[in-house]
């Protein structure tokens, strides 16, 4: 199977159901799939071999992902918030692009044309019949996000994509009023996956191109959005905003976070903040065709109402493993204990361009997370690998002094780095960020550790900073903290 077919699908089931927009004015699945076969003639006509996208999230980049389909080129999203030179540079990955970028991002192509005009064309021009070619072809191209080294391209091809929707959504399974609010940008997976996942489900989608919590709560509530998806970051501000009042929101039943570490207090604000919502943590990977094991609702209310330390735990946990997905921990000789996590499954890639493919011979894809599986099946994330601090031979996950440091009441946000040292090989740096109004110094917080944790997990330095530095995605860019000046 191919992404154009799970859009043929919702056509045939019903065809004047709203897919995109607001509930009286929106574009139907018949319409989206006429739109996107315009699409794909345009591309056929322009002689591109690629579908390259800059622009934010909205109702033109489900069009763009199926017109790409149905032309049988990959959609290649592009983050609009990189400089000029290095958007050019990504666009040498490319091949015969097509660029098509939102006026405000157009001026940073040498050659692009905006959604209004290539949508105006499509509607004149007569569709492209229908979809050629196998499912082994690519379908998304996405360029990671270079946290630890230079973008590459991963190729998600139709089968994996098909493969995820497949094996955890319910066709036709939305009821006629469900509406899902998208604000994860079309570049991240969870932007492709949410453009599949919801138009087979039969979820109407709402987008909010610029993420504010005033906004998202507000369109929340005029949209009568009953499902969202944000990444920690995004739920952090709405709880910030929130400043301990109810959210407010009746109608939103299901809130999904995923993309980057969610911090326990963040959490736990949030699910009394929705004290109706159920809560749902996605843990997945770009090469992986996004999610790969979820914890879902009654596990997170569960475990927030439970006085067993090992059950509360699970809060923390990315929940059990989604079905036709296998996983396993290497390199650790003690169950439960943390060692890399290696997965397999139809829907892993594990593939990117120009370089060989990651999978061993038995198909598993090495995550390079940290990770371990509790008696129950629970997933446990510790980090990435690459960020295990190793002071004087011993291999710390950052995430561990991080979560202590966020159990501090003055701290809203922490890091943890380690930063190269003659003697020890590595030394700790934490880089804190305090609430508004809080007052606290250096050595209080390593007391505060190492009152907690080992005296070699106490942060050698701790610098006070205005705002940590994320993706748009929410993922810490744990690089740039290095050149940070240290005190402390």
């Amino acid at each position: 199977m191919n992404i154009a077919t799970l859009l043929d699908m919702a056509v045939a089931g019903d065809p004047d159901r709203v897919a995109i927009g607001p509930l009286a004015s929106g574009t139907t699945c018949a319409e989206l799939r006429r739109t996107a076969a315009g699409v794909a003639a345009v591309v056929h006509a322009s002689g591109a071999r690629e579908l390259v996208f800059a622009g934010v999230n909205g109702p033109v980049f489900p069009v763009m992902l199926f017109g790409a389909a149905l032309a049988g080129v990959p959609l290649v999203p592009v983050n609009y918030r990189l400089s000029p030179d290095a958007l050019t540079a990504l666009l040498r990955h490319t091949e015969r692009p097509l660029v098509v970028a939102d006026e405000a991002f157009a001026g940073a192509f040498e050659e692009a044309r905006t959604p209004e005009d290539l949508l105006k064309e499509a509607m004149s021009v007569a569709p492209a019949s229908g979809w050629e070619g196998s499912p082994d072809d690519p379908a998304v191209l996405l360029f990671t996000s270079g946290t630890t080294a230079a973008p590459k391209a991963a190729v998600l091809r139709h089968r994996h994509l098909s493969s995820y929707v497949l094996q955890t959504v319910e066709f036709a399974s939305a009821g006629p009023q469900d509406a899902v609010l998208t604000s994860v940008p079309p570049y991240h997976v969870a932007g492709v996956g949410s453009v599949l996942s919801n138009l087979y489900a039969g979820r109407r989608m709402v987008h909010l191109g610029a993420f504010e919590p005033e906004a998202w709560l507000a369109l929340v509530r005029a949209e009568g959005v009953t499902s969202a998806m944000v990444v920690p970051t995004m739920l952090a501000r709405i709880v910030e905003h929130l400043d301990g009042r109810p959210a407010s929101v009746p109608t939103l039943r299901s809130l999904a976070y995923g993309g980057a570490r969610m911090p326990h207090t963040v959490l736990e604000a949030a699910l009394h903040a929705f004290p109706d919502t159920g809560f749902t943590n996605a843990y997945g990977l770009t090469e992986t065709s996004s999610t790969i094991a979820l914890l879902g609702p009654e596990d997170h209310r569960t475990a927030l109402a439970s006085d067993d330390p090992a059950v509360r735990a699970r809060l923390g946990s990315a929940g059990r493993m989604v079905p036709g997905v296998e996983a396993e921990i290497r390199g650790t000789r003690s169950p439960g204990l943390a060692g890399e996590l290696w997965v397999r499954g139809p829907q892993v890639s594990g593939e990117y361009r120009g370089a060989d493919a990651l999978l061993d011979a038995d198909g598993w894809f090495h995550t390079r997370d940290l990770a371990r599986f509790d008696g129950d099946g629970y997933l446990f994330i510790s980090g990435r690998a690459d960020d295990t601090i190793i002071r004087g031979g011993e291999n710390i996950a950052p995430a561990e002094i991080e979560d202590v440091l966020l159990g501090h009441p003055a701290v809203r946000e922490a890091a943890v780095v380690g930063v190269p040292d003659e003697e020890w090989g590595e030394r700790i740096a934490a880089f804190v960020v305090v609430h508004e109004g809080a007052v606290t110094d250096a050595e209080t917080l390593r007391s505060w550790v190492r009152a907690r944790l080992r005296g070699s997990r106490t942060p050698d330095t701790v610098a006070f900073l205005p705002e940590l530095p994320y993706t748009p995605t929410g993922k810490l860019l744990r690089r740039q903290l290095l050149d940070t000046p240290r005190k402390g």
